[in-house]
């Protein structure tokens, strides 16, 4: 949901790709404000994608987090900037060891109201590093759930592999 009025809580949606996502889902679910989180494959050209495919077939999907969210709770700038900390902004197509197209850092959004929080925050991430930003930001053109076995993988398994350091997880 984007806007509107109910009686409800409102619960947003962003779409996060920032490296292997076992860890991203891992680092994105503990921080408060996010009510729930999901690995998947965004924007690829392929239909329904198997880990496989992605990562050996070319299908163009990125590892991605979907990241619901209370924004009573916490504002999408805010994560964003802990977003930021969990990924090096300046690598094209890698964060850590993982390198390949579907490691690239994005964010996609499904409201467009969203756009100019993204844009902005990026410009300010810009501002504070020499590097350019290779984060790329744009609409979600196509999600799909990754397979269950990847679903809070590390809680599954938890001495699994992560490229994000613990530090980053103590900052919480």
């Amino acid at each position: 949901m984007c806007t509107g009025v109910s009686r409800e809580p409102v619960i947003k949606t962003i779409y996060l790709a920032g490296g292997c996502f076992w860890g991203m889902e891992k680092y994105l679910a503990v921080i408060p404000g996010v009510v729930r989180t999901e690995v998947g494959y965004a924007n690829g050209k392929t239909a329904n994608p198997s880990y496989e495919e992605v990562c050996y077939k070319n299908t163009g999907h990125a590892e991605t987090v979907r990241v619901e969210y209370d924004p009573k709770k916490i504002s999408l700038a805010d994560l964003l900037g802990l977003f930021y900390r969990a990924v090096d902004p300046a690598s094209l197509n890698r964060q850590g060891p993982d390198v390949g197209t579907q490691y690239r850092t994005g964010i996609y959004y499904t409201c467009e109201e969203d756009r100019p929080v993204i844009t902005g925050s990026l410009e300010s991430l810009q501002s504070a590093i020499d590097e350019p930003v290779l984060i790329e930001a744009r609409a979600l053109e196509n999600y799909y759930p990754a397979e269950e076995y990847h679903q809070k993988y590390l809680e599954k398994n938890p001495r699994g592999y992560c490229h994000i350091g613990s530090s980053v997880f103590k900052e919480l």
